[in-house]
């Protein structure tokens, strides 16, 4: 559970973007509410990373 709890805190804003979105996507939702929920998450983040527009977002999930 440790190893977990430290691998959670260690991702890259890029490894979160990416594993949030494939499971926000999972749940069914479209990707207009995906990267609006992930722009809310980052600031809250332990490390909260920099402000990402909806664009940025999408480069990061499909380059």
């Amino acid at each position: 559970m440790v190893a977990e709890v430290l691998a959670y805190f260690s991702e890259t804003t890029e490894e979160y973007v990416r594993r949030r979105h494939g499971e926000l996507q999972a749940r069914g939702l479209t990707n207009e509410k995906i990267f609006a929920r992930l722009a809310e998450e980052l600031p809250a983040r332990r490390v909260a990373a920099p402000e990402l527009s909806a664009r940025q977002l999408r480069r990061i999930v499909y380059g």
